[in-house]
């Protein structure tokens, strides 16, 4: 070898060697994943015009044409090494109308993508700049199946000028970083390995690879073992829910998201979450705004900005980093502009209909009055508490409706007075902006009449992350309204999942201060806030991180050459997958550090909804099936979490349903066969009722008791022994209505405490059980009905034998 014959002479002069990896080291490429290269190619080539909407199969292809050329060459050759045309030598050309001929057509293809989508990485570029500049000599050693003339080209086209002392790719050599590679370096250099260093991203190749060899070797990982897996969630959930679309070109939003959180100091979980979740949405939701402000603009016309309270302080924090523009944060909900644009009762039913409970005093700090007829209508309703819907169906007999007209007169000038205090130049301004999570506009549309009536000619566009579309139709023509994530990026389905999770968005991005309930001077007065004092700790910490990610962005992305958000489409796409990601499949840490938040509804009511609530969904599941608990009401307000909290099956599951993925007739429940239970009376004998048995798509058993009243039952006696002797008893619970149908679709669900349950005959362990003979049952007690009937549900898994 070379290395046992170099001179002593030579080798002292060597101080030190220096070689990198290329990809994803020394180069970063502009896509969620090594294969976005494949994704590029498909559309470069022109198979995306003769053949479009296949690039997952084109993908795929190339992915097992590479699989195939390395076996063969391990066979034949005893390496798996391969250049790029032995990989398309394997690809099947007349699958996509092709010719063997083309193969060079596909090779350059696929070079042409690497120089698009490959940037030199400004960190490793400097490190070896260094280096050089040191004295030492520098190169680099990759496993590729370029060639080291290609591999050349590329570097020198990432970074012109760029001059190394050594270049090996493995191809040349037959040989990968993992096998001899490093030893044919060495050898061929006349480098003593413990006086050099290997810097790489690959454990395996480059770190286990270069220490067996001697080198030093220095791990450059693309990103942290969480972070990399909220990515391979997040490119799951995007082929999901956004169909069709490329889902490994994302203008390098990925590679942006990796480079900032490298280049940032280790703080708090939720900093970090912030950081690399919450940051990246809401800096594209920022980009998208711009445009908005930008496409409203135009001659004669000045523009004001103002960015809705509470939900939309986080995003007004960061437009002012980034832009240092004029804009307003403008506190106004829903309630106060509801009421401030009434002129007749209808906007206040309205209102009240989406009231979960409320009271009188807090009716009475809504409206400002109350009538006698409505301080009748609360005493008459149990402790003084009445549901939403049922004041808001009586309101119009309660109240005169010049009283409504009176009170939204005084609450629409002031609401102005405020107006032109938080905005600059507010009489001046021929178009206003507003920007907001979203979802229906009803802001929008409350402000246009409020403005309307008091002959303000100002046009209202609205900006929001996300938007339910079909409520839009009704904006004036002389404004406009705009989702970022529409549905034309996620189906309509989607979205409404999406959004019934949003609570959590909400708490993370919202202001600290209570809700606005009236103004005063110019001045906004607030609700209470009853969030607990560390959940807005908690929720500042978050927005510590997300701001920290806008403002590293910008510098970040332009040292890479990164443009994330130049195509609106692409970084909507991937903002719905991020953002759908964190509010459908979340990991543990994250259920541990966001579950215990608590949600102020803020209509009409102080009361906190919790996020979280498992038993809750167990419990539907069991009564009423998995596709009817992912239909829930709230709460709890995070609903997809719940499901996550039972168990990451069941959270993907939720979102297979929300992404109308969840067949029915694989998922939902099967008769199965039959079995006589037996209903107990107080001092009767008992009888036998036969019910069917069911088998669910997760294999779990459930069975359905349903009582009448009049039927006086105490006890049911269920005999395991004779449908499920050995399994895990998930719950037994109740649902009440006045008749079978009622009792059936009851969201209303109760959970039977386990230690009410009588187990005769059986052994028990924990929800574990085994019946010991062929008589052992379960006992489950009766109690008291308030209404006719009752349906008991039993959710059992079996385990060891099938039913009988």
């Amino acid at each position: 070898m070379k290395i046992a014959t170099a001179g002593a002479a030579r080798r002292a002069q060597i101080v030190s060697a220096w070689s990198f990896d290329v990809f994803d080291t020394f180069l970063l490429r502009a896509c969620t994943t090594p294969d976005g290269v494949f994704e590029r190619t498909y559309e470069l080539s022109g198979i995306s015009r003769t053949c479009p909407n296949v690039s997952v199969s084109f993908v795929q292809h190339r992915i097992q044409a590479e699989a195939r050329a390395r076996k063969t060459a391990k066979e034949k050759r005893g390496a798996s090494e391969v250049h790029i045309d032995e990989i398309y030598s394997y690809f099947p050309f007349k699958l996509f109308g092709l010719a063997r001929r083309d193969l060079s057509v596909l090779a350059e293809s696929e070079f042409a993508a690497e120089l698009e989508l490959c940037r030199a990485n400004p960190d490793m570029l400097r490190q070896y700049l260094d280096m050089k500049n040191a004295g030492h000599r520098v190169g680099f050693i990759s496993d590729t199946y370029w060639d080291s003339a290609s591999l050349a080209r590329l570097l020198r086209a990432c970074r012109p000028g760029l001059a190394w002392d050594f270049l090996y790719a493995s191809c040349d050599h037959g040989s990968s970083k993992s096998e001899a590679l490093f030893a044919t370096y060495l050898a061929n250099e006349g480098i003593d390995a413990s006086a050099s260093f290997h810097v790489g991203d690959n454990d395996k190749a480059d770190i286990n690879g270069a220490k067996r060899h001697g080198i030093r070797a220095r791990y450059y990982p693309q990103a942290t073992a969480q972070l990399a897996s909220i990515f391979q969630r997040e490119t799951a959930l995007f082929e999901l829910i956004c169909t069709g679309a490329p889902s490994r070109l994302d203008h390098g939003a990925r590679t942006l998201r990796r480079m900032v959180a490298a280049r940032s100091a280790e703080r708090s979980p939720a900093f970090h979450l912030g950081l690399t979740v919450l940051g990246p949405v809401m800096t594209a939701f920022d980009a998208f705004v711009a445009r908005r402000c930008e496409a409203v603009a135009g001659p004669g016309r000045k523009v004001a900005l103002g960015f809705l309270g509470r939900d939309g302080f986080l995003s007004y924090r960061i437009w002012q980093d980034l832009h240092g523009m004029s804009s307003a944060y403008v506190e106004i909900n829903r309630r106060v502009s509801l009421i401030a644009s009434a002129d007749t009762m209808q906007p206040l039913v309205d209102l009240l209909s989406k009231v979960f409970k409320i009271d009188a005093p807090t009716f009475r700090d809504m409206v400002k009055i109350m009538p006698p007829k409505v301080a009748a209508f609360f005493a008459s309703c149990p402790g003084g508490i009445a549901a939403g819907e049922q004041l808001a169906e009586a309101l119009p007999g309660l109240m005169d409706p010049a009283e409504i007209t009176a009170l939204a007169a005084g609450l629409r000038a002031r609401l102005l007075a405020y107006l032109r205090h938080a905005i600059p130049g507010f009489d001046d301004c021929t178009d206003l902006v507003l920007a907001d999570l979203g979802y229906s506009g009803s802001v929008q549309k409350a402000l246009r009449r409020v403005f309307d009536m008091d002959g303000i000619k100002i046009r209202l566009h609205g900006a929001y992350l996300m938007s339910l579309d079909d409520a839009f139709d009704d904006i004036a023509d002389e404004g406009s309204a705009e989702g970022f994530i529409s549905d034309l990026v996620v189906t309509p389905h989607v979205k409404r999942m999406l959004i019934r999770n949003v609570a959590l968005l909400e708490q993370a991005c919202c202001s600290a201060d209570g809700s606005v309930r009236d103004y005063d001077g110019g001045a906004v007065q607030r609700e209470i806030n009853p969030r607990p004092a560390e959940q807005m700790a908690l929720a500042a910490e978050i927005q510590a991180g997300a701001e920290a990610f806008a403002k590293s962005a910008g510098d970040v992305a332009l040292d890479h050459g990164l443009y994330p958000y130049a195509a609106s489409d692409v970084a909507a796409r991937w903002c719905a997958a991020t953002l759908g990601r964190l509010l459908l499949l979340p990991d543990d840490d994250e259920l541990a550090l966001l579950g215990p938040l608590k949600h102020d509804v803020n209509l009409g009511t102080h009361a906190l909804a919790p996020m979280l609530d498992e038993k809750f969904v167990r419990d539907q599941i069991t009564a009423r099936g998995l596709s009817a608990a992912c239909t829930s009401a709230a709460p709890p307000m995070w609903l997809a979490g719940s499901f996550a909290g039972l168990s990451p099956s069941y959270g993907y599951l939720y979102a297979l349903f929300g992404a109308n993925r969840l067949p029915a007739d694989v998922f939902e429940e099967r008769p199965c066969g039959l079995v006589q239970v037996g209903l107990f009376r107080a001092g009767a004998d008992a009888t036998l009722e036969t019910v069917t048995v069911h088998r669910t798509g997760l294999g779990e058993l459930r069975l359905r008791i349903p009582l009448s009243r009049t039927m006086a039952v105490t006890m049911i006696a269920l005999p395991l022994a004779k449908f499920a002797p050995g399994g895990l008893l998930h719950g037994v619970t109740v649902q009440q209505g006045d008749d079978v149908r009622d009792a059936a679709e009851s969201q209303d669900v109760i959970g039977l405490a386990a230690d009410s349950l009588v187990y005769a005959g059986v052994q028990r362990t924990g929800a574990q059980y085994r019946a010991e003979s062929d008589d052992g049952c379960l006992l489950i007690p009766i109690a008291p009905m308030t209404q006719e009937i009752a349906i008991y549900s039993v959710a059992i898994t079996p385990l060891g034998s099938s039913p009988k």
